[in-house]
């Protein structure tokens, strides 16, 4: 079997080696061709289409520690599947390894203690429903069919932020397995070092195999939903949510969408509502927002789970997509009229533009504190085309990159779970003062970038 190397070259597996390694995986090895080999190399973006020479299904770490061994052994470039939600698709390469974790999808709650430990291959829904059993939750992602693994190693931006802090400020521990096959069990007093930096330096540092998290009272019901307006009152309405953005409290997160009706793909302006707080206060707490005159007004008590999985169907798995995002710390009206402008030339209605607001708990800790280093109250800005034609992405393409190019200079850093594939170079601005401290954690653990497909931070 032919399988790319760490240093780019070819290298030949023999049969009697592969046929030990592959009889020993739990889980089961899948090849091109096998049944099932073409669903575990797809991923979320469909604009993603490699083939890795081999898939590790893996069962459990010690599947993960083998196949690193592996890899070692016969110099094979990596790479790690958790959900498969990146956007550059980073989880999959032609002519790898494949360690996929997709299969590993265990969830265990301890109401005693407020945690819960997590496989490495689930996605939130599977930990909503589990911890939602026992009126819990803690920060995950805004769509359910995330990963649980790459969202928090990147930080973590989720409704539950500006409560109890980003998903990475949850994270009690993580079993990793290293670039030698080595298992460690990392924690404040375990590893603490390696430990900050899986606080947002994402799968620099080896494989997460489990995470355990601080949990919180959350639910079962909540307050929350859409708010919509005509596209034509984008501008006014923008303007108006930056304002109330300005003084909200720890209960309520406002993120706000320029998106088609669900019902027509006739453009609209959403601010969707998360309250966190006593349901009897929420219309209280959404009088400002009413008071703007929306044409539909869908915010009201509502399962967290209906919450968390609101925007599953905006960006679903399947349509090939393209994405720019930034940090702004302010939303002027220049901004705002660039960001209206650009909504009114979308290439195709399922193109998005999102803006993730940041408040409150998430930005009470200090830069330094974990290796996610934006702690400022800010937004985080998507613009991500979408198209259901091959000949549309082109111009999607094109649309995205040129929002940016007009809105890049009034930007603050960049979320690094939300860079493009073509966006290596933008890391650094992604760890921003964290970075060399992570190069100098990256030479300690991983010194020859064994794990090297992902948002890297170079060795050397």
């Amino acid at each position: 079997m032919e399988f790319v190397t760490l240093a780019g070259g070819s290298a030949s597996v023999g049969e009697a080696a592969w046929t030990s390694f592959a009889s020993g995986v739990r889980g089961g090895v899948l090849t091109a061709a096998d049944d099932g080999y073409g669903a575990s190399r797809r991923v979320w973006n469909a604009m993603i289409d490699r083939h890795p020479t081999a898939i590790v299904r893996c069962a459990g770490t010690a599947d993960v520690v083998a196949s690193v061994r592996f890899a070692r052994e016969h110099d094979l470039l990596v790479c790690v599947r958790g959900g498969g939600h990146n956007v550059a698709g980073k989880a999959v390469a032609d002519g790898t390894l494949m360690v996929d974790l997709s299969g590993m999808r265990s969830v265990h709650v301890d109401p005693t203690l407020s945690t819960v430990r997590v496989a490495g291959g689930c996605l939130w829904s599977d930990v909503d429903r589990e911890t939602q059993a026992f009126g819990l939750a803690t920060t995950g992602g805004t769509v359910s069919h995330t990963g649980v693994g790459g969202l928090t190693l990147g930080g973590g931006l989720g409704w539950l932020g500006s409560l109890y802090g980003l998903s990475c400020d949850n994270l009690v521990s993580v079993d990793l397995v290293t670039h030698t096959g080595e298992y460690l069990h990392v924690s404040e007093r375990e590893h603490p070092e390696l430990f900050w930096a899986l606080r947002g330096g994402g799968g620099n540092f080896g494989v997460a195999t489990a995470f355990e998290l601080s949990l919180h009272p959350v639910g079962p019901i909540v307050f929350g939903g859409p708010m919509l307006w005509p596209a034509a009152r984008s501008r006014e309405i923008l303007s108006a949510y930056a304002d109330l953005c300005r003084d909200l409290p720890d209960e309520l997160a406002l993120f706000a969408a320029l998106i088609p009706s669900p019902e027509t793909m006739e453009p609209m302006v959403a601010i969707i509502v998360g309250w966190f707080g006593p349901v009897e206060r929420a219309d209280a707490a959404v009088a400002p927002l009413r008071a703007l005159g929306p044409i539909a007004d869908l915010a009201g008590p509502i399962p967290y789970v209906g919450l968390q999985s609101m925007l599953d169907d905006a960006v679903p798995h399947g349509l090939p997509r393209y994405w720019k995002s930034g940090y702004f710390n302010e939303l002027t009206d220049t901004t705002i009229a660039a960001i209206a402008d650009a909504n009114d030339r979308k290439p195709t209605p399922i193109s998005l533009v999102l803006f993730f607001h940041q408040h409150g708990a998430a930005t009470r800790v200090t830069a330094d504190d974990t290796a996610f280093p934006h702690r400022a109250v800010s937004w985080d800005f998507d613009a991500i085309a979408q198209w259901f034609e091959p000949e549309q992405a082109t111009g999607g393409i094109a649309w995205a990159r040129d929002v940016w190019d007009q809105l890049a200079p009034h930007s603050a850093g960049v979320y690094v779970n939300h860079l493009d594939a073509d966006d290596n170079s933008r890391i650094k601005q992604a760890y921003g003062p964290n970075y060399e401290r992570l190069v100098g954690l990256k030479q300690k653990y991983d010194p020859d970038n064994f794990f090297r497909l992902n948002n890297n931070i170079a060795s050397t």
